[in-house]
């Protein structure tokens, strides 16, 4: 199976890789859906994640929220995996076009990929919601309670909360790669969060790779399917 994928890849000029959170498990980042995922985890509230990591809760509860998101979503100190580092190779090669990805980590910068697609935005990026002054992590992790500018408004980071859109000029973007691309790796993501799973319909190319541990709906579709750690696939299958 492994060589397969390294044929895809030898055969490809291309590539469009989209991924979740299993792509960063790997570095220690926990996923949100899996038996031992954010979503099974308690809060340490009354309220379940889903809702605590939305729009509305953020506004009318923001001392909470910030409690749970440093705790649960910041992960300054994980590095890249074997899966990051991969495609970063892959793209200095000139064979792959973009990353789309879920995440939220800037593992795949940090891996020395350049043309990082970001559906649910960024935890390095936060602004000012008054001033709209812009502002690294270390506003969040270096604060207690809300962090604030200096003007006195409040700082929310630049990822996307339940109850929120996507960016649609990011959304545009991962269409036009997706549309041009001869083969898409889909990796870490069971593809069941909607619209962004919804974009591998855009994808018309000659090979379609699912590498996930757990089967997906879309397997039937792939050309090959891979149920193993992402990491060690690709890690094998790009030199």
């Amino acid at each position: 199976m492994g060589n397969g994928l390294r044929e895809i890849i030898e055969d490809s000029r291309r590539i469009v890789f989209f991924g979740g959170a299993g792509v960063s498990t790997e570095s220690g980042i926990p996923d949100f859906r899996s038996g031992g995922g954010l979503y099974s985890r308690d809060t340490g509230t009354s309220y379940a994640p889903e809702d605590v990591l939305s729009h509305s809760f953020f506004v009318r509860r923001t001392e909470l929220f910030y409690d749970y998101y440093r705790s649960h979503l910041l992960y300054p100190d994980a590095r890249p995996n074997a899966a990051h580092l991969a495609l970063a190779r892959l793209e200095a090669a000139g064979r792959l076009t973009a990353v789309i990805t879920q995440n939220i980590d800037g593992l795949h910068q940090a891996a020395g990929s350049r043309n990082v697609l970001e559906l649910h935005g960024s935890v390095y990026r936060n602004s000012c919601q008054d001033c709209g002054s812009r502002f690294g992590l270390s506003a969040i992790t270096g604060s207690t309670g809300i962090p604030r500018c200096d003007c006195g408004g409040v700082i929310k980071p630049d990822v996307v909360l339940y109850e929120e859109a996507l960016d649609p000029a990011v959304m545009a973007a991962a269409v036009r790669h997706l549309s041009a691309a001869d083969t898409l790796i889909v990796g870490g993501t069971s593809l069941v969060v909607y619209p962004a799973a919804g974009l591998v319909d855009a994808f018309a190319g000659e090979h379609l790779v699912l590498i996930n541990k757990q089967p997906t709906g879309y397997d039937r579709l792939a050309g090959l399917v891979l149920h193993e750690a992402i990491g060690e696939a690709l890690g094998a299958a790009v030199d």
